[in-house]
């Protein structure tokens, strides 16, 4: 059983990223599109308001980014800091506890953006495509060659 899980992995984690990219581009495109609900349940955020405006330029291109699965690992880092920015400047002031101050999702985004930090995009992903990206992707099963004289 853990072998065929095993070999499921990357298409786990390649569903995972895609999801979660999904999710956080939705809430980039709510604040500055005012779709799907909109900003805080209507309208948008002004343009160039700090920090809101900012946090969701970064929301919808990085979401978009690791959902596409292109240049995951950076665009993931940049993501899972601004959901630390705002945990720790907009949540935690209001309760030690993310379940006491609201930030659960904060929170959650930030380790799972982070998550793929490490991990990489997975199966399905663009930088797997780019044969520049490819070439530079570390071979897992290479053959010693032979020394020559």
């Amino acid at each position: 059983m853990t072998e065929r899980l095993n070999t499921a992995q990357p298409y786990a984690l390649g569903l995972f990223r895609i999801v979660t990219g999904l999710f956080m581009a939705c809430h980039g495109a709510a604040s500055l599109l005012g779709v799907l609900g909109g900003a805080h349940g209507g309208g948008t955020v002004p343009v160039g308001v700090w920090p809101g405006w900012y946090a969701a330029v970064i929301q919808l291109v990085g979401g978009g980014l690791v959902l596409l699965g292109a240049g995951t690992r950076s665009a993931a880092f940049i993501v899972s800091g601004s959901m630390a920015y705002a945990y720790f400047t907009a949540h935690q002031p209001k309760g030690l506890w993310p379940l006491e101050n609201g930030g659960e999702l904060s929170a959650v985004f930030c380790w799972a953006f982070f998550l793929l930090v490490f991990t990489g995009p997975g199966a399905f992903a663009l930088d797997r495509l780019l044969p520049a990206r490819a070439a530079r992707r570390p071979q897992t099963e290479q053959q010693p060659q032979a020394a020559t004289a």
